[in-house]
């Protein structure tokens, strides 16, 4: 197994939301194409695990016979799949985030049992690992890893959901002052109803600034309520979590008093770069499926996928997947060579920590990618498609709750500038000067007659001009609306859609360049079109989101010159045939009969 990034990581770091105003090259970026021989050999262990041991056992998990879930985690525990990144000393493998999230990505394939193992070995087993005292870790983190233990996380509640400090359950100390009884119900509560542990959080004494994190193993006083009737991921539990009077030792507190937040949020960043990688390996099965499809129905004495129609659907599903494949990766890849070799507990947290905005856009570009794919599956399926019968029903029901875990994408779109504003204000990110030398532009416009030159030299430039619009934009919206900016959820929703699109575009390119160095030009064409296509839409994206914020934060000769800029960093001097690139990408997949990207 592998516990070492490949040596082009071992360099400076990038902070985290640096990527906004930081030129990135080759080297520094990490891509699927860098995996080791150790990476690969466990995601064909996963991929055989799902495929061969979940997907039979799914119609049983839809009906819900959790002792199926729980013989399966307890198979996964035995392949160490549950415990690739916990330390040793406890049991669990050791391995970097990158081989975390290549298992997640093989577990996107498993339906609702994702959720189940989701929940099983990050939100409810890292705030153990990360904050709990070495008494919880010992008799917890074996248990959980092997499967002998089921864990849950229980952090929403009827009336707060986004609002997760607005909870009404109750923590208080007993008279002898030995132990915590807690009071309250849980709700959504995923492996709810066969989880032997449950990690709740509750207000110490009612008060807000004292909201905590208790463990608490199942009894009569800390119970499941019924299972709840889903829209999708019917094969995972979903229930309430009931506390009535539930006594635990006071050693059961995780962290200190009013410590709760801190877990919660922390735990979450885990959670969504994880998902992003998650969503993506849901992503290349449906597109699979897509394939197979497409050349098996015939309409018109031919195989619909001759069609331009369906090529073209097919062609955008693989580029959405391929760009959200890239982002992931990149993503996990800055983790790891910040954490690098040996590094404590606190460490790696600090680490995840650090990329919180990236997580985020992880968490939501990932999971609308999916959807769009599940769609268009759906699409290409016609009547059939709609039929439980076939896979594209499952997988579209399955698809949607991606983007409401982890923090809606609502939520998650407004932390993107959220964070990169909070990060320049403690001086993290040079946003603030990025943005003063980004005005002195805007307002002296220098005249440049090079020709851009070098594979993907156009695409590089729309990608920096993106990131420049998104900087011109966040920075206009917080000097009119200072402190209030975050109450303009418009605004920084639009703000957060071009900051993805940019992050997206120069991702693409990196994996693209990065490729082609490598193994040349010729090699690396399927992956120059897809990033060439992403790249000349998004700039479309940005172009439309960037014109209408504008119109909603700048008027008269401020929003005239903001509008100029916008149409000079937009500007496509090399526009490419769209149509003949999605076909030749439609293609190789046809020709393969499944994703091959």
């Amino acid at each position: 197994m592998v516990n070492k990034m490949e040596p082009q990581m071992e360099k400076e770091y990038m902070k985290g939301g640096e990527f906004l105003i930081a030129e990135t090259t080759t080297d520094a970026v990490f891509t699927p194409e860098d995996f080791s021989d150790e990476h690969r050999m466990i995601g064909d262990t996963c991929r055989e695990y799902i495929d061969n041991e979940v997907a039979p056992q799914l119609p049983a998990l839809e009906g819900h016979a959790w002792e199926v879930a729980r013989d399966l985690l307890k198979k996964a525990g035995e392949l160490g799949l549950l415990g690739a990144n916990i330390p040793e000393e406890y049991g669990g493998m050791g391995l970097d985030q990158v081989s975390g999230c290549i298992i997640a990505e093989m577990v996107g394939r498993g339906s609702g049992f994702g959720s189940t193992y989701g929940a099983q070995t990050s939100i409810g087993l890292l705030p153990i690992l990360y904050w709990g005292s070495e008494e919880l870790k010992k008799e917890w983190i074996p248990k959980i890893i092997s499967g002998e233990a089921v864990s849950a996380y229980c952090l929403t509640e009827s009336g707060s959901g986004s609002d997760a400090l607005g909870a009404k359950c109750v923590a208080k100390l007993s008279d002898d002052g030995e132990h915590w009884i807690l009071n309250g119900e849980k709700m959504w509560i995923t492996n709810g109803g066969f989880a032997d542990v449950y990690l709740v959080f509750a207000k110490v004494d009612g008060e807000k600034e004292k909201f905590s994190c208790f463990l608490v193993p199942r009894s009569e006083n800390c119970r499941p309520g019924g299972e709840e009737h889903k829209l999708g991921i019917k094969s995972s539990s979903t229930t309430a979590v009931i506390l009535s009077d539930a006594k635990i030792p006071k050693g059961n507190l995780i962290g200190e008093v009013g410590d709760g937040a801190k877990i919660a949020f922390n735990v979450l960043n885990v959670g969504r770069f994880k998902l992003g990688a998650s969503v993506t390996g849901g992503a290349k099965l449906a597109i699979h499926e897509a394939v197979r499809y497409a050349n098996e129905r015939h309409q018109f004495n031919k195989p619909i996928s001759s069609f331009g129609a369906i090529k073209h659907k097919l062609a955008e599903m693989a580029i959405r997947t391929w760009v959200a494949e890239s982002i992931t990766y990149r993503t996990v890849g800055m983790i790891d060579a910040l954490i690098g070799d040996g590094a404590s507990s606190e460490k790696k947290l600090q680490s995840i920590e650090e990329y919180a905005v990236e997580s985020s856009i992880n968490k939501v570009a990932c999971s609308e990618a999916l959807d769009y794919v599940v769609d268009e599956m759906v699409q290409i399926y016609g009547g059939y498609g709609y039929s439980a019968d076939y896979p594209a029903e499952k997988a579209y029901r399955d698809s949607r709750i991606n983007r409401i875990f982890e923090g809606t994408n609502e939520i998650n779109r407004m932390l993107i500038p959220g964070q990169l504003m909070k990060r320049a204000m403690k001086g993290k990110l040079g946003l603030l000067q990025a943005a003063k030398a980004l005005q002195d532009e805007i307002l002296n416009p220098q005249m440049s007659f090079d020709e851009e030159t070098g594979l993907l030299a156009a695409e590089s430039k729309l990608a920096q001009n993106g990131k420049k619009i998104a900087l011109m934009v966040l920075g206009t919206a917080a000097q009119k609306y200072m402190m209030a900016l975050a109450e303009q959820q418009e605004v920084l929703i639009n703000c957060a859609d071009i900051i993805m699109d940019a992050y997206q575009m120069e991702s693409a390119i990196l994996r693209a360049q990065k490729y082609a160095e490598k193994h040349g030009e010729e090699a690396a064409g399927r992956y120059i079109d897809m990033a060439a296509v992403y790249c000349n839409d998004a700039i479309q994206r940005i172009e439309a989101k960037a014109k209408n914020t504008i119109a909603a934060i700048a008027e008269g000769d401020e929003g005239r010159t903001l509008l100029v800029a916008l149409k000079r960093f937009t500007k496509n001097n090399s526009p490419i045939n769209t149509i003949v690139a999605r076909q030749r990408i439609a293609d190789v997949m046809i020709a393969a009969n499944t994703y091959t990207y």
